[in-house]
């Protein structure tokens, strides 16, 4: 993306070409996030990995050999295949890991994806910037498609149980295990036939996702507001590195994001001992008081203290980030197969959604407030629905100790009954 970004505004000569080049790329996973659960339903997640990743790399192929003329039109294609192909890429990996791994070893599967794909933009964004300046954009357009065909390789061995084929079943075909709309967890009893009768309007698959357990919307709609938080810091960084140095204002940036790239990594690490260890994963509560102290992190990081209380703070929010990840994560694969697609599909639109719009608005707020401001404001409104979301967690679990269900595992009252 470092280089995309630079090489849109070197062939356009126009910043407003570098939004626009994002807000397509944004809209594209939007979309996708819509489609997903239904192309799971028809294709395996297997197929579905494989060929967005052959896409990518063919689109990149496209923009090397693009002739001048047609570099713009080029840039665009890129822009609406990367943003859906990455989309659908990674709701198809996290709906499939629970085909790829034991159920007790899922935190573990999602912990390590997270620390992998860390260090991938660690090395990323480490290297764009020699690797443009010594050998140029075609060379950095290469190293892109080469990852897009080691990955699809990658794919193609892959040991997923019927190629993730479960996870795109219909409802339907799972008899009861689809979940109610009233909240009821799934595998009610007459929920199947009730679903069935003649005339009886049919709710679409992906309300049926929310509903499959108690504060799955609330929990997707949480995400969506940590994504608009997220656009805030990541709108708002730059300008805070540049009043901080305004003749390197790189060297802040790329310094905060490797230390919170580190915080994320060894966060993963304790993750993966706590799951080796105790059996079971962070649960619903985890994502809740991770967002809650990964925002407030973000907030203090604009507050203006000593670099070295900065990146301490730094690495506080990336082990949060890392924390909220893996648990969320983990907590929607214990949707029935028949649900799992589509509530990642639904969440990743959510998440498009959240930071498409806060990129807009965020851009607009930093013209008239400053840097903290905005990211207050930004960040406090996750905070606040965070708080929402463990009262209901908290009131799901009293009444779990109310009708004296037993614990087990790693539910936390907000789980399906099976999975």
């Amino acid at each position: 993306m470092v280089a995309l970004n630079l090489f849109v505004y070197e062939t356009t000569g126009r910043a407003l070409a570098m939004g626009l080049f994002m807000a397509v790329r944004l809209a594209s996973g939007f979309v996708a996030g819509l489609v997903a659960g239904g192309l799971l339903a028809r294709f395996t997640a297997k197929s579905v990995m494989l060929w967005t990743n052959v896409a990518q790399a063919a689109v990149m192929l496209l923009l090397i050999v693009a002739p001048d003329g047609l570099r713009t039109a080029s840039l665009m294609a890129v822009s609406v295949v990367i943003g859906a192909c990455g989309t659908l890429f990674m709701v198809s990996l996290r709906s499939s890991i629970p085909e790829m791994v034991r159920e007790d070893r899922r935190p573990w599967a999602n912990s390590l994806s997270i620390t992998g794909r860390s260090l991938a933009m660690v090395a990323g964004f480490a290297s764009a910037g020699v690797v443009v300046s010594l050998v140029g954009y075609t060379a950095a357009f290469v190293v892109d498609m080469a990852t897009f065909v080691t990955c699809a390789v990658t794919v193609a061995l892959l040991p997923i149980a019927g190629g993730g084929r479960g996870t795109g079943a219909t409802p339907d075909s799972e008899g009861d295990s689809g979940g109610r709309a009233d909240g009821e967890p799934a595998g009610a009893p007459g929920e199947g036939a009730a679903a069935r009768k003649p005339g009886r309007r049919r709710m679409p698959v992906a309300v049926l996702a929310l509903a499959a357990a108690p504060g799955m919307g609330l929990m997707v709609a949480l995400r969506g507001v940590d994504a608009f938080g997220s656009s805030s810091h990541n709108a708002a960084l730059p300008i805070y590195s540049t009043e901080l140095d305004a003749s390197n204002p790189a060297v802040f940036v790329s310094a905060f994001w490797c230390v919170w790239a580190v915080g994320n990594i060894a966060a993963q690490q304790v993750i993966q001992r706590y799951a080796k260890r105790a059996g079971r994963s962070v649960g619903a509560l985890g994502f809740g008081y991770g967002t809650i102290v990964m925002s407030a992190a973000f907030i203090l990081a604009f507050a203006g203290f000593p670099l070295g209380v900065t990146a301490v703070i730094a690495l506080v929010a990336g082990a949060a980030d890392g924390l909220t990840e893996v648990s969320y994560t983990s907590h929607l694969q214990t949707l029935p197969t028949a649900l799992r697609g589509h509530a990642f599909g639904l969440s990743a639109t959510f998440e498009n959604l959240g930071f498409g719009v806060g990129m807009i608005l965020v851009a607009a707020a930093l013209d008239r407030y400053t840097s903290f401001t905005v990211v207050a404001w930004s960040h406090g409104a996750a905070i606040v629905v965070a708080l929402a979301f463990l009262l209901r967690v908290a009131g799901l679990r009293r009444g779990v100790a109310v009708e004296g269900e037993p614990r087990r595992g790693d539910r936390d009252g907000a789980e399906v009954s099976r999975s």
